[in-house]
């Protein structure tokens, strides 16, 4: 298995949350790896009902969207922490190597696909 090759596409995914994120969220300030999602400021009036709910409806939007790419950057952090320290392809549950096929359709993968339910 070419580990550089895995390690270059989970970069690459990374660096597209991150671009991502951004867009919805901000990286904390005393936690770069925690990622809050912005409030929009759309400039309503505070007498505009319907304004005021699509400007909630859009944060509780970027509160969704900022999780499900937070828990995927997390997963990308873990494996390239794996690649660095020689665990990348292991199943951390029985040990037993990860399939190849299975880490091309998920190079974040943690388990093999026994250990995976």
């Amino acid at each position: 298995m070419n580990v550089k090759e895995f390690e270059k596409l989970l970069l690459d995914e990374k660096k597209t949350i991150e671009e991502t994120l951004s867009s919805v969220s901000r990286q904390n300030p005393d936690n770069p790896n925690d990622w809050e999602a912005k409030y929009p400021d759309l400039n309503v009036e505070p007498s505009d009902k319907n304004d005021m709910a699509d400007e909630v409806e859009e944060y509780s939007n970027a509160l969704g969207v900022n999780a499900v790419l937070e828990a995927k950057l997390v997963n990308i952090n873990g494996a390239l922490n794996r690649i660095k320290d020689g665990t990348y392809g292991t199943c951390e549950v029985g040990k037993e190597e990860i399939l190849e096929n299975r880490l091309r359709a998920n190079p974040a993968a943690r388990t093999c696909v026994n250990h995976s339910k």
